[in-house]
């Protein structure tokens, strides 16, 4: 990996994990986008705790960029008021906010890296896509399984812990979302979405 601690130069990239503060939210299926930033800053062995722009940050260098990582504070679907302030200050367009977010349409475990798309029905997503007045803005979807049946309340379900296999199988893809994010940054989207799709 080419991962180096100390951040020099200015801000290039935003990376935005999507989740809930709490420790009631860690470890569900909807707080995997903190689990990505999470595993990150570990293998940096830099803590992401600045509270900045709404959110707990810390700046890293990864793929030879300088990122800003980004755990938003506000809830998941107020997420757009940490990211846009952040993308202003640093001036960073839109293409360069790679946002990390669980996906219910996607098995356990599969990862979809698009350079935009719509919110598929994703609050955090639609908040940024809000804020940012564009949907132009690569993330990284990490799969966490569809709800048992139709009846099952969507919350009760992505504010669940995932057991035994599914667990093994979101870890591994935490993983696997760490890989995706550097050489999203490092080699673009095409070879990104080849490697990790």
């Amino acid at each position: 990996m080419f991962f180096s601690r100390k951040p020099t130069g200015p801000v290039t990239w935003l990376i935005v994990g999507l989740g809930n503060m709490g420790a009631q939210y860690e470890g569900t299926r909807h707080n995997v986008g903190f689990d990505v930033v999470d595993r990150l800053a570990d293998s940096l062995d830099i803590p992401v705790q600045r509270l900045k722009f709404k959110a707990l940050t810390n700046t890293a260098s990864l793929g030879g960029e300088q990122v800003l990582l980004m755990k938003p504070v506000t809830y998941m679907n107020l997420s757009g008021e940490a990211v846009a302030p952040a993308a202003a200050f640093y001036k960073i367009p839109p293409e360069r906010i790679l946002v990390l977010s669980d996906e219910v349409s996607l098995p356990p475990g599969k990862l979809r890296v698009r350079p935009g798309g719509s919110a598929g029905g994703h609050n955090g997503l639609k908040n940024i896509i809000a804020h940012l007045h564009t949907d132009q803005f690569p993330r990284v979807r990490l799969g966490v399984g569809s709800k048992p049946h139709p009846d099952y309340d969507m919350a009760d379900w992505v504010l669940g812990k995932p057991q035994g296999e599914d667990r093994q199988l979101i870890d591994d893809a935490v993983n696997r979302a760490v890989l995706a994010l550097e050489c999203y940054i490092k080699e673009g989207p095409d070879r990104a979405m080849g490697k990790f799709n």
